[in-house]
């Protein structure tokens, strides 16, 4: 499936003029930097790109260098395998990308599955600085489900004709705005829910975020969570529909050193709907202000 046209599709996405590409190997990461001072790392989650952090971005940009990368086999970032997208191999891709850089991250902030990989960069690539999970999705399925989800996404990921289904019904189900807000109990912006309406109708996309679900291993992150030294803070949504603040309350306790701030009104997607709050609880937890809970 072809990937999304930088000059075609990228033309509405935001902070353009920050946007470079980086070539490595067989792959080519679009990148967004800017600001200076100690760099900050950014990792959106499932499905989405570095328009997820269009309002974050500039706020944290104030005081800090901040690097937003489109994952592997996500939006503008292309040529990785689609059968390497399990969490262990997707932290290797943005630790070798770092390297490539010559960036080691002040802290580290995820966005939900970009929060699990925050956690695998430090079990993995001896990453020991501070993470910062926003409704960060670290909590397995209950039961029989860590086991039956990933083996559906697994077998819908082998057809191709599924993620042009997917994008096909979009409409269908009312639309992104509609979808989006049933997802997320997010209300997004004009700009957002443009960029992300034209990644819902995109195959190649799609078919990147589904092979994400299919090879993700969150009960074997689940063993290995004792074993983080960082610290953490987790933001979540009060009204996130697609990790309820229960599993968010779960994954602060597994980890040694977290706390959990919830934003109250707020969906999956809080720090677009309320950037300013995310910064400041961001910043109050770099500047040293939460003390180790």
């Amino acid at each position: 499936m072809s990937a999304l046209g930088w000059d075609r599709e990228g033309l509405i996405w935001p902070h353009r003029e920050a946007s470079a590409f980086i070539e490595a190997g067989r792959t080519r990461w679009h990148v967004q930097r800017m600001g200076a001072g100690k760099p900050l790392l950014l990792l959106h989650g499932t499905g989405a790109s570095v328009h997820s952090w269009r309002g974050l971005m500039p706020l944290l940009a104030r005081d800090h260098e901040v690097i937003a990368l489109d994952l592997p086999r996500h939006a503008f970032t292309t040529g990785h395998d689609a059968y390497a997208m399990s969490l262990p191999a997707m932290a290797r891709e943005v630790a070798g990308l770092l390297a490539r850089l010559g960036v080691t991250p002040q802290a580290i902030i995820g966005h939900s599955a970009g929060a699990a990989i925050a956690l695998q960069l430090a079990l993995d690539h001896a990453y020991a600085g501070p993470i910062v999970g926003l409704s960060a999705a670290l909590r397995p399925f209950p039961g029989a489900m860590a086991q039956i989800f990933p083996a559906i996404a697994k077998t819908l990921f082998v057809n191709p004709l599924v993620p042009r289904i997917f994008t096909g019904s979009i409409d269908l189900v009312g639309g992104a705005e509609r979808f989006m807000w049933r997802s997320t109990h997010s209300r997004l912006d004009r700009e957002g829910l443009a960029c992300y309406r034209t990644l819902l109708k995109h195959p190649g996309h799609a078919g990147g975020a589904l092979a994400m679900m299919a090879n993700w291993d969150l009960p074997a992150l689940r063993e290995r969570m004792g074993d983080v030294r960082n610290r953490v803070l987790l933001v979540h949504g009060a009204n996130d529909p697609a990790i309820p603040p229960d599993w968010a309350r779960d994954a602060a306790r597994w980890l040694p050193n977290a706390r959990l701030e919830l934003l109250p009104g707020l969906g999956h997607l809080a720090h677009e709907e309320a950037p300013d709050q995310a910064a400041a609880h961001i910043n109050a937890f770099l500047a040293g202000q939460h003390q180790e809970g």
